[in-house]
């Protein structure tokens, strides 16, 4: 389908996209030491598809007319790549088999409904043929709530919602929003800034993913500290199911029994096809600036971030590295070649210099983000209460220019994924959220966790953290981690995330802060909602879903499971 985009079938994001690590001087360094390997210049500029490599579609006909009939016959379609493009989302190991022409089970059809009504009658049309419908957004999920089940016999219908697109209002006295699912961040936040507002959701998946897959997923975007969650943007939506269509007025805040809204943020397609949402907007900022600070240590970091949460200082992000991610930042700095690059670095060294007279330890300092928006005025203010805090807790302030360059670079750490892969180097990511009390237990729990997963599979491995989205009660830690693949890539994943994930849950964190359930968190879902809340879980998709055709085997009863592996 032409009019709709969609990210290379072999991996993330466009090709001819890469990392680049040639321009880095200090990349390769810093792999060879905490990882143990020599990075290989990158061979594989694209993997050309090849359809041979893919079964025919058993699709029935039956089924096909009844597709035909409720879209149009351009509009579902059987075509081998499609099936691909369509049969995984973006998690490490799912890109890691479908790039060695691994596809596991691929849906029999795609098909691209234009409407509410042509999505009802799609998932009329595969009730009564008793086949399977998983809703996909930009397939950039990577806890498995799109990889599908290798034993489901029936057919499996994915259902791309990248033609429900589209502004279609914008009430401007209320600041909100209607807008189709389908819409992709990047065209969403153009035409809001077009009219002069913005949504303010920047998920690291922003550029590939929709705004329908954010509401099923719960998102949460970098700038949550200022825009909220997408539980807190979204005020309304429409959801078609088999049996009929729900219809939730947009209000802020209703007294009208269990919220059926938050009871479908976060579902995966289990409940329903959100077809459109009700969204709040924020006009565009008149002044934005991002400001780096150094902080001697993480703790120190901690400390201070919570300070600016209990001053309830108004930020738009605030976000600190801890030292191994501080240490792995400063490792991807370019290349100084123009004059002023070479006397910015100059200035850096003799900065770190400084430092280390007065006592710090370089290699433990943490770097810290904190992005203000508002009025020139405004923006002036709130600077100068977060300085004094980072000042209290021994932070240097190192200005607007490393904060400008983390702004420009934001959304382009998933192709670092891929060019790990591509060295034989799994690097992946989990992350938690926690109250403050927790937060620095957490930290050292993971750390050890992931350290003892690596001394068990007998490799040299790495990880990192930083700490986002700041709460009044708490936080969000997300760790990202590395280490090289040997004979069972599976095997050795799931050491090394089953043991961070059941560090979080041991020491007080939740599953998962925005990444969502899918196959891949399913497992601690009891152990963080309780039995109970499973039970009530399971009854409600069996009650609302008897017939097990709405993206069955996610959030409770995977189908699949990282234990699987071990």
């Amino acid at each position: 389908m032409k009019q709709v985009k969609h990210m290379k079938w072999w991996g993330w994001g466009e090709e001819g996209v890469f990392f680049n690590y040639a321009n880095k001087p200090a990349f390769a360094p810093f792999v060879k030491k905490h990882l143990g390997i020599d990075l290989r210049p990158r061979q594989v500029d694209t993997i050309p598809f090849d359809a041979s490599t893919v079964p025919d579609s058993p699709l029935p006909d039956a089924l096909r007319d009844a597709l035909v009939a409720a879209t149009a016959s351009d509009r579902v379609t059987t075509d081998a790549h499609e099936r691909v493009v369509h049969g995984h989302g973006s998690s490490v190991t799912e890109l890691l088999h479908v790039s060695r022409f691994d596809y596991g089970r691929l849906p029999e059809v795609v098909v691209y409904p234009e409407t509410d009504d042509e999505v009802a009658a799609v998932l009329r049309a595969c009730v009564e043929a008793d086949a399977v419908v998983v809703p996909f957004g930009g397939g950039t999920n990577i806890s498995r709530s799109l990889q599908l089940d290798p034993t489901e016999a029936r057919p499996i219908v994915s259902l791309d919602m990248g033609l429900l697109v589209g502004v279609h209002e914008l009430d401007t006295e209320s600041g909100l929003a209607r807008i189709g699912a389908g819409m992709l961040g990047p065209d969403l936040e153009e035409a809001l800034n077009a009219r002069g507002w913005t949504l303010g959701h920047f998920p690291d998946s922003f550029t590939h993913s929709t705004l329908g897959g954010w509401a099923a997923t719960r998102s949460s975007g970098m700038q949550s500290d200022k825009y909220g969650d997408i539980a807190d943007i979204i005020r309304g939506m429409t959801v078609v199911r088999p049996s009929g269509t729900v219809t939730l007025k947009p209000v802020p805040s209703e007294s009208t029994g269990p919220s059926l809204r938050e009871m479908f943020i976060g579902s995966e397609g289990r409940l329903g096809v959100i077809t459109d949402v009700w969204v709040r907007v924020h006009r565009l900022a008149e002044e934005r600036v991002v400001v780096a600070y150094m902080y001697p240590t993480w703790s120190d970091a901690v400390d201070a971030i919570h300070s600016i949460a209990e001053a309830e200082v108004p930020t738009t992000f605030v976000r600190i590295s801890d030292a191994h991610e501080t240490a792995f930042s400063l490792s991807t700095q370019k290349e100084a070649v123009t004059l002023k690059k070479k006397v910015e670095a100059k200035a850096q060294e003799q900065l770190w210099a400084f430092m280390r007279r007065r006592g710090w330890d370089t290699d433990q300092m943490c770097i810290s983000y904190v992005c203000f928006e508002g009025s020139k005025g405004d923006v002036d203010g709130r600077r100068r209460d977060v300085a004094l805090i980072a000042k209290r807790h021994g932070a240097l302030t190192l200005g607007t220019g490393p904060g400008a360059l983390y702004d420009q670079k934001k959304f382009d750490t998933p192709y670092l994924r891929d060019f790990l892969l591509e060295q034989d180097v799994m690097g992946d990511v989990s992350e938690t959220a926690a109250p403050w009390s927790r937060i620095n237990t957490i930290h050292d729990s993971v750390y050890v966790a992931a350290q003892d997963a690596f001394d068990k599979l007998g490799k040299q491995g790495f990880i990192m953290c930083h700490l986002s989205h700041s709460y009044h009660v708490g936080a969000c830690l997300y760790f990202t981690f590395a280490f090289q693949a040997g004979e069972e890539p599976d095997r050795e994943y799931a050491t090394v995330k089953t043991a961070i994930q059941q560090a979080f849950v041991d020491n007080g964190g939740t599953l998962s802060h925005h990444h969502g359930v899918g196959m891949e968190h399913a497992p601690w879902m009891e152990q963080v909602v309780s039995t109970e809340g499973v039970n009530l879980m399971r009854t409600l998709f069996n009650a609302t879903d008897p017939g097990n055709h709405l993206n069955p085997g996610k959030i409770v009863d995977a189908s699949l499971s990282l234990y699987d592996q071990l």
